[in-house]
Order: structure tokens, then sequence, then C-alpha cells
């Protein structure tokens, strides 16, 4: 079993714990050697580090050593133990917890199987995910995406009956629809294609063209928006446009 466990100080914490942070969760278990209760947690705290093989580390800090540091996270009782992701204290706790508790805490911080699967994000890795946790949305919408780009209709609306409502679940729905009825080619395959500009335009010409299919495009449109960040500056203009189409 691979266990992550390392001591700090004062001399070695900005490096151990904060920038170690910015690229995996550090729990940072502060103890002392005459705390009865530090004595209890801290194997349980090893013994989560290592059932998770490297993707958390666990620093041991002796406070009564390194009093400026007990003092700098306000630490009042212990065992206290904090968890860090990217510079910053993310979870805490106080005093010694059972081992579920633990196991709890740690789980919050590593990804799950789950979500390494939906984060891989390729078509087999998603079905093994919604596999192993069918409630779980983002892998439908995901998986949903791939097979009507595929062509597969009934599969994808069959999978997006799992995602509750949502601008980017609404928009495939929308998709859907509009590609049953053969409607708007162009601008589907456009994004098909992640020509998202050309989609873009033609999206907002069918849309204040008006007609009976003007909420789906909208919602089509407002879900593929969903998929870029407000920061960028074709969603920025098509929002600006959509605004004043709507409105």
């Amino acid at each position: 079993m691979w266990v992550t466990v390392i001591d700090v100080s004062e001399a070695d914490f900005d490096a151990e714990v904060i920038e170690r942070s910015r690229r995996e969760p550090v729990v940072v278990d502060f103890w002392a050697a005459w705390c009865g209760p530090c004595r209890q947690l801290g194997p349980l705290l090893e013994s989560a580090a290592g059932a998770r093989e490297g993707k958390v580390t666990l620093a041991k800090l002796d406070t009564d050593a390194n009093p400026r540091l007990a003092g700098a996270f306000r630490i009042q009782g212990i065992p206290a133990v904090k968890a860090f992701r990217d510079g910053e204290v993310v979870a805490e706790f106080v005093g010694a917890q059972p081992r579920p508790s633990v196991e709890a805490f740690f789980d919050a911080l590593v990804p799950s199987e789950v979500d390494e699967l939906i984060a891989a994000g390729d078509e087999a890795s998603l079905r093994r995910a919604i596999e192993l946790d069918s409630a779980r949305a983002d892998a439908a919408v995901a998986l949903g995406r791939i097979v009507i780009e595929r062509g597969e209709l009934d599969e994808a609306a069959a999978l997006l009956e799992r995602a509750p409502a949502g601008f980017e679940a609404d928009g495939l729905r929308a998709w859907i629809a509009l590609a049953r009825d053969g409607a708007f080619a162009d601008a589907l395959a456009a994004i098909d294609a992640g020509e998202r500009e050309r989609a873009f335009d033609l999206l907002l010409d069918a849309l204040d063209a008006g007609g009976e299919r003007r909420e789906e495009i909208r919602r089509l449109l407002v879900g593929e928006l969903s998929r870029l960040s407000p920061a960028d500056p074709l969603a920025r203009e098509t929002r600006r446009r959509l605004a004043a189409v709507l409105f």
C-alpha cells in the first residue's frame, strides 16, 4: 500500500502543504505527542491516505514544535485536521473521529472512480460511469451528446431522461427534437463539426425569423452557450445578440 505521509514544520510548510496542494489535496494533522486522541486518530488518517494510493498527501505537524503555525491557523484544540486544495483550507474537523467519518472526509477530497471516468470523457468511460452510478446526470449528458452526434436520437433521448432540467440538458433535448423533424440541419451540422460561430449565426437568424420552433432554437442556443466561458468573446457577443433578438 502506497502511504504518502510526511512530517512538516514551519520551515517547509509553504512548500510541502500550500504549494503541494495546488497539485493534489493535502490533509494536515495538527497533533502533539502528549495528546491521547491524536494517537487514536493518527493511524486512521494514515490508513485513509494510504488507501487512496498517492492521490492525497497526509502532512503531520507537531503543534508543540511549531507554535507559530498553530497560532496562524487558530488551533485551539487537538487533534485538528485541515484539508488544503489550491493553497486554501477547504475542509476541517477537530477531535478524534471514527473510521467512517475519516473515510468520508477523504472521499470528499479525492475524485471517485466515477468522477475520474466522467473526466476522461470518452464513450466507454461514460458508459462505465453510468453503470457504477446511474444517478450521475453529468455522465448522461456527456454521453447523450456523443450519441446525438452519431445520429442515435432514441438512445440519446433515453439517456437524457436521467438528467434534470439544465441549460445543456435542455439544449440537447431541443437538438433531438429539431433533428427528428429534419429542421435546421445546417446549424446542427455546424455544432457537430465544432463550427460554433457559424452555428450561432444560423440559430440567431432562425430565432429572429420566428416560427413555431423558436423555443427549441432558443434552448439549443442557450445550451451551447452554457458550455463556453462567460469571458469567451464569442459567448459575450452571442449573448448580446440573443438578448437583442429576444427582448
